[in-house]
């Protein structure tokens, strides 16, 4: 049972990026054309940052802790990050 919701998931996910022809998210310096920035606070939230924003020049993407880029706000939402309050 358990295998079979991680396989369905994984089908969705597959065939969302797919269709849509761009990544759920990049991994990669920002030279992509993904230059959301997805950052994980000290306290574990999940926050991205757009440019133009406060922190968005001094937040920096360790992708070793599960931060990443992303290629819009649409995807950082979708898997459950939450926009910068500054």
């Amino acid at each position: 049972m358990y295998f079979a919701a991680i396989s369905a998931v994984l089908i969705s996910v597959t065939l969302r990026s797919a269709e849509s022809r761009s990544p759920l998210f990049a991994i990669g310096n920002g030279n992509s054309g993904c230059n959301i920035k997805g950052n994980i606070s000290a306290d574990g939230e999940h926050i991205y940052h757009v440019p133009g924003q406060k922190y968005y020049s001094v937040t920096k993407i360790t992708e070793a802790k599960g931060e990443r880029w992303f290629c819009s706000e649409a995807q950082a939402v979708a898997v459950g990050w939450r926009q910068s309050k500054r």
